[in-house]
């Protein structure tokens, strides 16, 4: 259990990325009254199939962070261009320290160490420098880790488990995906369940935490 009425920060890389990592534990978060804020950095218009339109993923954010909980207003959509976060290093680390100036947040929520998408590396890394005095769990990303340290665990009931489910389905321009059925989000939790010795669970890489 977090400590009462803690701000929690959820970076994204990209849109969905929030969800699929940690969507049950946000759901969860915001039923016991935390200030949780999503910020995606990049709404991926380049990689959009052509037959919707190009903003089509800021649509489908609104509609997934929604179904767990979080306040339109404490989501934000950026614009960074997909795959070039590398490029732009540099930027990418100063909206995230201006995010930590803002937010104050007690708990941020980051890509994994071992992710192999280039943005999500970016992230990741820099991440680390902007919250450096503050508590940081790596998600977890099945098809990007090349290894996952399952350190942390966060239970989850039915209805989380069914909020995360129901975010992801929102994302109609990704249901071809593997990733974003049904049945492999639900595998995955009922999996980290067994591990961590409850019905359902999300795992987490602890990067920093501090009491």
């Amino acid at each position: 259990m977090l400590p009462d009425r803690m701000t929690i920060l959820v970076i994204a890389p990209h849109t969905d990325d929030g969800e699929l990592g940690a969507g049950g534990s946000i759901a969860r978060w915001v039923e016991e009254g935390h200030e949780v804020h999503y910020v995606a950095l990049s709404a991926c218009e380049s990689s959009v199939p052509d037959h919707l339109p190009s903003d089509v993923l800021r649509t489908e954010v609104a509609l997934a962070t929604k179904e767990l909980g979080i306040q339109p207003g404490r989501v934000r959509v950026l614009d960074f261009e997909v795959r070039r976060f590398p490029r732009d290093r540099q930027e990418v680390l100063q909206v995230m320290v201006d995010l930590n100036r803002d937010l104050r947040p007690g708990l941020v929520l980051l890509p994994g160490a071992d992710d192999l998408h280039q943005d999500h590396q970016v992230v990741g890394a820099e991440g680390l420098r902007a919250f450096k005095h503050t508590s940081v769990l790596g998600y977890e990303i099945a098809w990007n880790n090349t290894a996952f340290r399952t350190a942390s665990f966060v239970a989850l009931e039915e209805r989380h488990v069914e909020a995360k489910i129901a975010a992801l389905g929102c994302y109609g321009s990704q249901a071809h995906r593997p990733y974003a059925s049904a049945d492999f989000l639900r595998s995955q939790v009922r999996f980290h369940g067994v591990r961590a010795g409850t019905t359902f669970a999300e795992t987490f890489e602890v990067h920093r935490w501090i009491l």
